[in-house]
This record gives C-alpha cells, sequence and structure tokens, in this order.
C-alpha cells in the first residue's frame, strides 16, 4: 500500500489497516523512527495525574499483589494504625 505525504507533512492511512487496526477518528498514535523506518503505533494516553500506575515498578508491585491474594497470602491489619503503618504513612 502507499500513501503520499500531503500539505502540512499530513498522509492518508489505507482504510484496510485503519479496519485491521480498530483505529477512529481522534485516537493517537506514536511515532518513532527505527532503522530509518517511520513506525506508527496506536497508544491510549493516560492522564498525567494516573501515569503512577503504568510504571514498571507499579505494575510489579500488583502482580505481586494479585499473586498473594490468589494464594491467600495476606493478613489483614488489627487496626487502622497498623495498616497506615504497614503502608509507610
Amino acid at each position: 500500500m502507499l500513501t503520499e505525504i500531503r500539505s502540512r507533512s499530513q498522509i492518508t492511512i489505507p482504510a484496510d489497516i485503519i479496519k485491521k487496526l480498530d483505529l477512529k477518528q481522534g485516537d493517537t498514535l506514536d511515532v518513532e523512527i527505527e532503522d530509518n523506518q517511520i513506525i506508527l503505533r496506536p497508544v491510549i494516553a493516560i492522564p498525567k495525574e494516573q501515569a503512577y500506575f503504568w510504571t514498571k515498578q507499579w505494575q510489579s508491585e500488583e502482580k505481586q499483589i494479585q499473586s498473594d491474594i490468589a494464594s491467600n497470602n495476606i493478613q489483614p491489619a488489627k487496626s487502622k494504625n497498623e495498616l497506615f503503618e504497614d503502608l509507610g504513612l
């Protein structure tokens, strides 16, 4: 499939690709250069105040917590103060 660069550096993505990737008007694409090629990847923008959740450290801790819950390896706090202490607050 071929496309051309139009005025203001715009291109048209062929309809077959739009359908295959289920892209919609307003979707966000990440644009990168890899080995002299332009790579377009669909992405979902995350509000800045929620970005912490997607860090490697947070996701690793989420996986550990889910594993602990699945194996019933959890201990309820005996008090609010104990909970805050365990959370480092």
